[in-house]
């Protein structure tokens, strides 16, 4: 395994594997002996980064969320596990209501919800303190300067310690940023969004946001991660659910564009030419941009799970990154 640093401050920073494990589904569709095994796994192959959310996943029993955080937090009282693996979990997406969907009825970001949310998290984890706190969703209810101060609040009393945000706007990012700079507050050092090497459309609904740039790592996000080298890139569905090796996954409907074959063929290729499988392929493209990003790969069995590990040491050569790059 290798590592890099997330954040900058000493209080807060942290070294974390370049490779992250989704947790999303642990504890619900993946059962708990399985999930156990995978965390394993992970951590025996060198991991220290597992990703979550307070929200996870209550669309499968049509509840609150929770499952996630709370399987974690019985691993590692299992495993007696300690500050040596980074739990990053999110919340303002959790719906509000059982029964009711987070873009329907979202918690949101206020600071009443910001402070009460994370406290519950920290009692599922079984932790005195979030490594990591995400800003799930916008809220666009709530004014920026209220959620900022709320997080910075629970960074300056030690219950959290890094932020992060996910699947909002760049420009809402950077004022969100500018604001808490201007306070002298601790801002967004992580930024989460979906990031793989098949490019989507922006112009059309995905299966979560009505407007796709929200949720999609677009030219726009890239372009302020080279300006903002101290910011990280934690990239999540890199591997579009499986859609690149298996054949009952199809594709999300953005990804059906001219651009998407020849990308394809270029993988394959590159797998072919390395002895490695697509994903794995996907995979170390990510970990050797050139700016810093951090998959964020689920995984359901040992065998998922060895195969993403074993990604980070595939070393591509410069021209198999440059045919990945410039295919069209």
């Amino acid at each position: 395994m290798k590592y890099r640093t997330i954040g900058t401050e000493p209080a807060t920073r942290r070294t974390v594997s370049v490779l992250a494990l989704g947790a999303m589904l642990f504890g619900t569709r993946t059962d708990e002996k399985t999930s156990f095994a995978v965390l394993d796994r992970y951590v025996e192959a060198g991991g220290t980064f597992i990703d979550t959310s307070d929200n996870y996943a209550f669309w499968a029993d049509g509840g609150m969320g929770g499952q996630s955080e709370a399987l974690l937090g019985r691993w590692r009282r299992s495993r007696g596990v300690g500050d040596e693996i980074v739990i990053a979990t999110k919340l303002g997406a959790a719906p509000s209501t059982p029964g009711t969907g987070y873009l329907d009825n979202p918690e949101g970001l206020s600071a009443k919800v910001i402070r009460e949310a994370a406290e519950r998290s920290r009692e599922r984890l079984g932790v005195d303190r979030l490594d990591l706190l995400y800003a799930h969703i916008e809220d666009r209810t709530v004014p920026l300067r209220e959620t900022v101060e709320a997080f910075g609040e629970l960074v300056a009393e030690g219950t959290v310690g890094l932020l992060g945000v996910s699947n909002h706007a760049i420009w809402r990012v950077e004022r969100a940023r500018a604001l808490a700079a201007a306070a002298g507050l601790p801002g967004y050092e992580v930024l989460q969004y979906q990031h793989s090497h098949l490019r989507p459309r922006y112009d059309m609904p995905d299966a979560l946001f009505e407007d796709g740039s929200l949720g999609h790592a677009g030219p726009d996000l890239l372009s302020y991660l080279r300006a903002e080298p101290d910011l990280t890139l934690v990239a999540y569905s890199p591997l579009l659910g499986g859609a690149y090796g298996r054949e009952d996954k199809p594709l999300p409907p953005d990804y059906d564009h001219p651009g998407t074959p020849a990308r394809l063929a270029v993988l394959r290729e590159i797998a072919k030419e390395t002895g490695a499988t697509v994903n794995q392929v996907v995979l170390a493209w990510q970990l050797g941009g050139s700016f810093p990003i951090i998959p964020l790969a689920g995984a359901s069995s040992v065998a998922q799970s060895e195969e993403n590990s074993a990604a980070v040491d595939l070393e591509l050569s410069g021209d198999q990154r440059t045919r990945l790059d410039a295919a069209r």
